[in-house]
């Protein structure tokens, strides 16, 4: 017995990412940046729908009071409505870097997106995480990465993961009421062999499972930074990972195809049982 299904077996991502639980239509939405597709499953009967994208797309994220979704496309945040297919700019955060693109966010309790960037050569270190306010604006936060990805947050909201996939580190920093960041420290490193810390989420006792690409795993981490477990995955390209379910309760796995031969599951999804539950998505205010 293997510890993993797969989704929608016939399907291959040149790059997954950026996986959605609507908790509203019980449903996962997620992304194939290269391939320009927005995929989403019904959990009600199984089925995939596919929306063709005028662009990259790196993520989607439900807003709170009005339908669709706030997406990165390429360099611009935008909002989205996939049913009619509707594109509307919000803002563009690096007008003076054309060579970078959005690539990894989540929303926080108060409604606020965070949204890393990096260099589309994956070289330099010209990428930062900004946040997106409910009323528009968009302000920096942290400099000076190479690939940005997996914002995650703690249950109780006191603090942001952030990483440097290139690097291999993951940062945590102290999240304050006011939505200021204090206090970045290293929570871990990852070694040459150990793969490259990708997408990653919370559950609801606040260890942190992240999506280690090149390594074929996706791992989970306590709150203190101790490795708890992990499930190997038939893909090496291991992107980012999102809880779902009516309860919370099934972990579902993106991954890339992009570059690889010789492995037939490359580019899939990936549900998992992850023996203990998540948390909800937070909502975009705006």
């Amino acid at each position: 017995m293997t510890d993993y299904s797969v989704i929608d077996a016939g399907r291959r991502c040149r790059l997954g990412e950026g996986p959605y639980w609507s908790v509203r239509q019980q449903a996962l939405y997620w992304v194939d940046i290269l391939g320009m597709n927005v995929y989403r499953l019904r959990a009600t009967d199984g089925s995939v729908v596919s929306w063709q994208i005028p662009g990259m797309i790196a993520w989607l994220i439900e807003r709170a009071h009005a339908d669709g979704f706030v997406a990165g496309m390429q360099r611009e945040i935008v909002y989205l409505s996939l049913e009619p297919l509707i594109i509307t700019p919000i803002a563009c955060p690096e007008p003076s870097l054309p060579g970078n693109r959005l690539n990894d966010a989540k929303a926080d309790a108060r409604g606020c997106i965070w949204a890393g960037t990096m260099p589309l050569s994956a070289e330099g270190d010209t990428g930062s995480l900004y946040r997106l306010d409910p009323d528009g604006r968009v302000t920096c936060r942290d400099r000076g990465y190479s690939v940005t990805n997996g914002p995650a947050f703690s249950p109780d909201g006191r603090y942001l993961y952030h990483n440097d996939s290139a690097r291999g580190f993951v940062y945590r920093f102290e999240l304050h009421g006011d939505g200021a960041l204090r206090n970045r420290s290293v929570f871990l490193q990852f070694g040459p062999d150990e793969g490259k810390p990708d997408g990653m989420t919370v559950d609801s006792e606040g260890a942190l499972w992240i999506a280690l690409w090149g390594a074929a795993r996706v791992s989970r981490y306590t709150a203190h930074g101790h490795l708890d477990r992990s499930v190997t995955l038939p893909a090496s390209q291991i992107t980012s990972c999102a809880f779902g379910g009516a309860a919370l309760d099934r972990l579902f796995v993106t991954s890339a195809a992009e570059g690889i031969s010789g492995e037939p599951m490359a580019g899939s999804l990936f549900e998992i049982d992850p023996h203990v539950t998540g948390v909800a998505p937070n909502l975009f205010a705006g």
